[in-house]
Order: structure tokens, then C-alpha cells, then sequence
């Protein structure tokens, strides 16, 4: 699985609500032709992307079981997740480079961004020495 962070910290790029449209237009461009690429490759199980923080929702089961819900914006969030895909790959090389191909999405100026992507292995059962 790979999952795709944005940060408040470490980044040099401005927010993405800063970008103009055609910025915006060239990161999804980029995002939809490595999808493609990772549907032709037959690498492709599933991805997404997700809304920002101020239309997250955190959910606590009260008391009584019911749904207790605190909503965005989370003024403390520094970092949130963005999007993920869950490839299938034959070694974990092959994920870290999908990763390090999709951290060079285009940014303002189609400078770049070299975001964080995550790759975690995705587990079909618990260990074997369990």
C-alpha cells in the first residue's frame, strides 16, 4: 500500500489551494497517467483520492455505543493523508520505486514536489510464528 502524505511541515511548495488551475490540472494529469500505467502494467489492485482535513470527521463510540463525531478543519493537523493505491507487485523494490515515481508529481511551476509516499506491506494473515 501506498499512501500519499501531505505535510504543513518540510515542504517548499506553497498550499495546494494557493496553486492555479492549471497546476492543479497537471498534478491530477500526472496522477491519472501513473494509474494508467500501473493498469497496464497489472499492478493496479486500488487507489484513491481523499478531501482534505476540513471535510475529515473523527468518530468515538460515546458511552452508550453511539457515534460521538468531531469534525474538521483540525487547526493541530500538520500532516494528513491525500490518497493511497494498493498495488500488486512482485518485490518490495517495485513498490519503493512506484513511491519515488509518484513523490515527483508536479507542483507549482511543474516544479516537482517529492512528497512523501508511505509503502507498507499489505498482510493477508498474521505471521507465520504466531
Amino acid at each position: 500500500m501506498l499512501l500519499m502524505q501531505f505535510s504543513a511541515a518540510g515542504t517548499d511548495f506553497p498550499p495546494v489551494h494557493t496553486w492555479t488551475p492549471e497546476e492543479i490540472r497537471a498534478h491530477i494529469g500526472f496522477m491519472g497517467e501513473v494509474n494508467a500505467k500501473l493498469v497496464a502494467d497489472g499492478e493496479w489492485v486500488q487507489g484513491e483520492g481523499l478531501g482534505g482535513p476540513a471535510q475529515a470527521k473523527i468518530v468515538r463510540a460515546g458511552a452508550d455505543g453511539t457515534p460521538v463525531v468531531t469534525e474538521g478543519p483540525f487547526a493541530e493537523t500538520k500532516e494528513f493523508l491525500a490518497g493511497w493505491w494498493i498495488v500488486d507487485v512482485d518485490t518490495p523494490e517495485r513498490a519503493v520505486a512506484i513511491a519515488a515515481h509518484i513523490s515527483t508529481a508536479p507542483g507549482p511551476g511543474r516544479r516537482p514536489l517529492n512528497m512523501p509516499i508511505e509503502v507498507h506491506p499489505v498482510m493477508s494473515a498474521p505471521p507465520e510464528e504466531l
